[in-house]
């Protein structure tokens, strides 16, 4: 049996999303065996002390390093991952194309379209791959759905409905974390879920040509944290308190470049649902819904006109749907969030043995940020904001 090759790979900012790239990264030689590629963990930059022993100990990283710079000059790495907070990303990733190393890298890719438009322009002029995190694109689900869709199957597509709708914002004793800030998070709610839920519908249907919205912040204050958690957990906080300088809710009417139209929803501070992240899609011979809570199914009703048992039947995840027999044995054992991952880090890492842009790019962050920003525009003065066109390899519509 041949020896498969070793590829080196870097990963920035070990928080939650920076331990999944490590864990995904290991995973792929078992699910993708064809790639023939072995990816080894090389180094991880963190600032925190503990982390970087972290890394080492219990990721299996060989070394760490305190300054990202010092993964971009190790000549073992091949590949990065850049998993810091938005407000990094821009630096870290132009530093990644200077060293001329390709990078999968988390969304939004910058606080803003111009950020993003930087990134996607330099990896253009350097001739990189790269891979972005719209992960929901890989769910076995929507990969079908997308099929009844590109095959007509369910006629001529005449509206979409998406929401994306979770509470991890919603008690106001939440910590005022860098996600509440415009200059590091950018437009909050709107980068943050409405990007994954803009990136789904044009991956379903195609662009969005334009938009109307209205957004709000309905928490305005929020205690300054006294300790610092991962993720979205395991902060403390005091009395003291500081203003919320972004969005925690947004609306939209959207147009696609198809003719279809779509309503669009997102808030991060909704009491209730957790993570009811929603793809509805109607044509003139059938629809189909999608909720992230109920991952391994598909709701489809398949004709216009289907008698006495209209309505839609539940469909679940099987290996007919995307990458769904690489993981699972039998129709009825469940995938989840992090195999999506695994199909993620897959595609980079094709990306750079072929070549060739297979995995979300840099131009589709770069796109999603531009439906972003028409969204705040067209909320600020109440009119309808065309989206503008982006350059460079767009994967949603191959």
């Amino acid at each position: 049996m041949a020896a498969k090759k070793s590829l080196g790979v870097g990963v920035v900012s070990l928080g939650w999303m920076g331990r999944l790239h490590a864990r995904s990264y290991r995973s792929v030689s078992e699910h993708f065996p064809e790639l023939g590629v072995a990816p080894r963990l090389v180094a991880a930059a963190d600032p925190v002390e503990e982390i970087r022993e972290a890394a080492v100990d219990d990721l299996g990283f060989h070394r760490a390093y305190a300054d990202y710079r010092e993964l971009l000059a190790d000549p073992e790495v091949e590949a990065v991952s850049i998993c810091a907070p938005n407000y990094l990303h821009q630096e870290m990733a132009l530093a990644a194309v200077e060293a001329g190393k390709p990078f999968w890298i988390e969304k939004p890719m910058g606080v803003n379209a111009a950020q993003s438009r930087s990134i996607a322009q330099a990896v253009q002029d350097a001739g990189l791959v790269t891979a972005v995190g719209f992960n929901y694109r890989h769910t076995p689900a929507i990969e079908y759905l997308r099929t009844l869709v590109r095959n007509g199957d369910l006629g001529r597509i005449t509206n979409v409905r998406v929401w994306f709708i979770a509470d991890y914002g919603s008690s106001p004793l939440g910590p005022l974390t860098w996600r509440s800030s415009r200059e590091k998070a950018g437009a909050g709610v709107v980068p943050d879920l409405m990007s994954h839920g803009a990136d789904l519908a044009q991956y379903l249907v195609g662009r969005i040509s334009s938009v109307s919205a209205l957004t709000d912040t309905f928490i305005t204050e929020r205690p300054v944290p006294t300790k610092a958690g991962v993720g979205h957990s395991g902060f403390e906080i005091g009395e003291e308190t500081g203003p919320v300088s972004n969005e925690d809710y947004v609306a939209m009417l959207v147009r696609f470049e198809g003719g279809a139209v779509g309503t669009m929803e997102s808030s991060r501070v909704s009491v209730g649902p957790r993570a009811e992240y929603v793809v509805e899609v109607y044509g003139t011979q059938g629809s189909a819904r999608w909720n992230f809570e109920r991952f391994n199914e598909l709701q489809v009703c398949p004709v216009a006109d289907g008698g006495a048992t209209h309505g839609y039947t539940r469909a679940m995840a099987g290996p007919k749907w995307g990458q769904w027999q690489r993981f699972q044995p039998a129709i009825g054992t469940s995938m989840g969030f992090d195999d999506m991952k695994v199909i993620e880090a897959s595609q980079f890492i094709e990306s750079i043995l072929r070549g060739e842009q297979l995995a979300p790019s840099a131009a589709d962050a770069w796109c999603a940020a531009e439906v972003d920003e028409a969204v705040v525009a067209s909320a600020a003065d109440g009119q309808w904001h065309d989206v503008p066109r982006v350059t460079g390899p767009t994967t949603f519509n191959r």
